[in-house]
């Protein structure tokens, strides 16, 4: 009697034990059809840039590739204004069914010091899927100047304070800033003026209005094949490929300016991982194209991916970067 009982307990636990292995199976059956039932549909990506700038034009070489890739139409819908919290706002009120992204970047990393009242918090409320590209600044002069190198410039600021300025655009984006971190790792005591648009600060180097300009390599592209604008220098830590005999700021001598802006596509948090795993592959995928990379490189973009947790890492050391810029700079929190 008593051996029939306890064979009876063993059948009960074993019953129980294959019960919860087949319910194990079946939810990572279901994982697993999910991820390959996606996507179905339209995928949105929201921008929080205007059409043609660099960030736009990132990500509209990708979704592109990554159209072709999957045979899905990826529907880019520009939000900008509000330092990028129109777009993000719009990722986090759709489902976090990986049918709506977000370009995130540099620029969300500034925005989390810039806004004091931001309506999420951009290392919780998201989840990286991958960097997409990376660019430099470019520290460029008018073809006249007297400056053909970043000691130059900086010589030049030591001898009469206060007279040199350098110009970038708004207050608060990364080539503002950058002109900023130049003033604050030199030493150098000068005048940082914001212009509104590119076309502006590059008007402003011909006439000779500022000496130094801060922008992006598709910002100064149309001035520098007839010499108009010159570059001197470039802030990554390498070379630009589409500018080779242009030094780095590091071989300038100045190792601790450093900057590269970047770009990249998140979805909501809560978003399921087998489908931030798919997006991950198949944007590094795309990225690693023949054709995109060419793309890429004519607009002076390093396309190149990473994994969700590489993005994670990168946001959380430019928010704690740019905090201290935007402090010692004294720019007003919006």
């Amino acid at each position: 009697m008593i051996a029939t009982s306890c064979r009876r307990v063993r059948d009960l636990r074993l019953a129980a034990n294959i019960a919860l292995a087949l319910v194990g199976l079946l939810l990572a059956s279901g994982g697993a059809v999910q991820a390959v039932d996606y996507p179905t549909k339209p995928i949105r990506i929201f921008v929080p840039y205007g059409p043609g700038g660099v960030g736009d034009l990132t990500v509209r070489i990708l979704a592109q590739k990554l159209g072709e890739n999957l045979h899905r139409r990826f529907v880019i819908e520009n939000r900008p204004g509000a330092g990028g919290t129109l777009a993000m706002r719009s990722v986090l009120d759709a489902p976090a069914d990986g049918y709506a992204l977000g370009e995130m970047g540099n620029g969300q990393a500034i925005a989390t010091t810039l806004f004091t009242h931001l309506p999420y918090d951009v290392l919780k409320d998201f989840s990286p899927v991958s960097v997409a590209a990376s660019f430099p600044v470019l520290i460029a002069v008018s073809g006249a100047s007297p400056y053909r190198s970043l000691k130059d410039v900086v010589e030049a600021a030591r001898k009469s304070p206060g007279k040199l300025n350098l110009g970038a655009i708004n207050p608060g984006s990364t080539q503002n800033l950058s002109a900023h971190l130049f003033r604050q790792i030199t030493g150098v005591e000068v005048t940082v003026i914001p212009f509104r648009t590119t076309p502006d600060l590059v008007t402003a180097l011909l006439r000779g209005d500022v000496d130094v300009g801060f922008d992006y390599y598709a910002g100064f592209e149309g001035s520098l094949p007839d010499g108009k604008l010159r570059v001197i220098a470039v802030s990554g830590e390498t070379r630009d490929a589409l500018l080779k005999d242009v030094p780095t700021a590091i071989e300038s001598g100045f190792p601790q300016y450093v900057v590269t802006s970047w770009n990249g596509l998140t979805t909501r948090a809560g978003t399921p991982p087998e489908i931030i795993k798919l997006l991950n592959r198949e944007i590094n995928r795309a990225l690693a194209a023949p054709d995109l990379q060419a793309k890429a490189r004519g607009l002076g973009i390093e396309a190149r991916g990473s994994t969700p947790e590489e993005m994670g890492a990168r946001l959380a050391r430019d928010i704690a970067r740019w905090r201290e810029v935007i402090d010692k700079a004294g720019i007003p929190k919006q």
